[in-house]
């Protein structure tokens, strides 16, 4: 934190709340709850100071099209919950806006797209029980596609730039200036 900033927002944790479920994809996502300030687990590092909000209702979904995003995740060093997150200006505390989550997603490409974005994205350790969770899903939906063979450079076909064909000829060039800067003549 530097010496100017008296203080600012830091995700803790990201808690599962129940065990997953599946919803039809037609059905309403539930809306989270007011923020409520609480405080730290125990057993959790707590920082001097530091006031702690939950924020209930949060769903994390899972989509069978983006089985590759949860498979990178699975591949990393440690899986993840990433948070995407936004400033609340009408929500102030010490009259400064309250970091309110948007979205949480156990997705590598979700979060991808949010920090190519510009977006806030915070991501805190997944728990043992969620990475087993997320283990199933992969293993049903996820299939690797096929690595193609890459054709070797030297088997492509020649273009300009403008992707027309190029023909190269052996020839020797007829007419034009010799090397002394005089024409040939026929």
């Amino acid at each position: 934190m530097a010496r100017w900033q008296t203080w600012r927002w830091v995700l803790a944790d990201v808690l599962p709340a129940g065990e997953p479920i599946a919803v039809p994809v037609h059905e309403p996502q539930p809306v989270a709850g007011l923020p409520q300030e609480v405080q730290p687990l125990p057993g959790a590092v707590v920082v001097e100071g530091a006031r702690y909000w939950l924020y209930p209702g949060l769903h994390v979904t899972l989509y069978r099209d983006d089985a590759e995003g949860y498979f990178l995740n699975l591949s990393s060093p440690q899986p993840c919950f990433w948070v995407f997150w936004r400033a609340d200006e009408e929500r102030l505390i010490d009259g400064e806006p309250m970091a309110v989550p948007q979205i949480v997603t156990l997705s590598y490409h979700d979060a991808g797209r949010w920090l190519d974005a510009q977006e806030r994205v915070d991501q805190v350790p997944a728990p043992a029980e969620v990475v087993d969770w997320l283990r199933g899903f992969v293993a049903e939906h996820y299939r690797a596609e096929p690595k193609r063979r890459q054709r070797p450079d030297s088997f492509k076909p020649l273009t300009d730039r403008f992707g027309q064909p190029v023909r190269i000829s052996t020839d020797k060039p007829r007419g034009g200036l010799s090397p002394a800067g005089e024409g040939h003549g026929r």
